[in-house]
């Protein structure tokens, strides 16, 4: 019995198999030690609160009493009764489709020619074309650019130029708020997604433009697209889905230019939506169903974007 144990444990593991999943766990449990604080903090603030969000979307919450079941009432009232929800998806899905592939387009773009440049100059233009995701001072000084009144810089500079008699109401007025709010996402969307494309672009082997260049790829055109964007499929699903998340989650910049309702709700997005029932109403139930719909969406967007970009990550 004993020599049988002996001759399944030499037998070699098959890949994809659970055994093999604990073999490599085990032989790299140093890793998994350092990465168990993230993965702890991930779990409470992120994975938890996704999951809850569908049982309490199907109860009245008020962070007071007790959750009452109501089964589908909240969904139902979402897209039947609530008029300002679908104002709401609408201007979401104007801002995804702008913000989202321009913003993925722009990084890319920036990226690749970033990555032309001497190392110092790489490491300057990485730096400004990231800060302003990383500084919450930025809605203060776009407030002053857009500013309604003659004092402000946009307002100033057009009536210098004689291009208008009088100041506009850029944050105020419906017929200007989403131009100026979307030109502000898209100055602000330079974030991690643009530092993957960097580390992309740097992470190719150079042995393969030297290979490309036997082949007979005379450009960098042809490099871009032969050699290029295949060799850094991770990064650029990576860059996808954070574009993706950062475009259906689009609402705070909004928020800050514009205000909270803004004027006709004319940039109120899903997630500005949430945010009132859930911090401002407390109706937790109600902005949880709310939560669960984004993400369903958002889901469902990262499932094409990973089709789209399979021929690139699978290996």
């Amino acid at each position: 019995m004993a020599k049988e144990i002996t001759e399944e444990r030499k037998k070699p593991i098959e890949p994809g198999t659970w055994r093999h999943t604990l073999h490599e766990m085990k032989m790299n449990q140093a890793c998994y030690w350092m990465m168990l604080p993230f993965f702890a903090l991930f779990t409470f603030f992120t994975v938890i609160p996704v999951v809850m969000s569908l049982p309490l979307g199907l109860t009245s919450f008020n962070l007071v009493q007790f959750p009452r079941y109501i089964g589908l009432q909240n969904f139902y009232s979402l897209f039947v009764n609530d008029d300002i929800f679908l104002i709401a998806v609408k201007n979401t899905l104007i801002f995804a489709v702008f913000t989202g592939p321009f913003s993925y387009v722009l990084s890319f773009i920036l990226a690749w020619l970033i990555n032309e440049m001497n190392p110092v100059l790489k490491v300057v233009f990485t730096f400004i074309f990231y800060a302003p995701s990383m500084t919450p001072s930025a809605y203060v000084i776009w407030q002053l650019v857009f500013s309604g009144d003659s004092y402000g810089y946009l307002n100033s500079v057009l009536m210098d130029f004689g291009i208008i008699n009088s100041a506009k109401q850029w944050l105020t007025d419906t017929r200007y708020m989403m131009t100026v709010v979307i030109i502000v996402q898209l100055w602000m969307s330079m974030g991690a997604g643009f530092l993957a494309l960097r580390a992309g672009f740097q992470g190719i082997d150079t042995s393969l433009y030297e290979a490309g260049a036997i082949e007979g790829i005379q450009n960098r055109f042809q490099e871009l697209f032969s050699i290029t964007i295949p060799a850094m499929g991770p990064s650029l699903l990576f860059a996808a889905v954070l574009a993706i998340s950062g475009a259906f989650t689009v609402g705070t910049v909004g928020q800050q230019l514009c205000g909270l309702p803004s004027t006709g709700y004319a940039v109120h997005t899903i997630m500005n939506h949430a945010n009132d029932y859930g911090s401002i109403r407390y109706e937790m139930g109600y902005a949880s169903a709310i939560c669960f719909v984004l993400f369903a969406v958002m889901l469902i967007c990262n499932h094409v974007i990973r089709s789209v970009l399979s021929k690139y990550t699978d290996n």
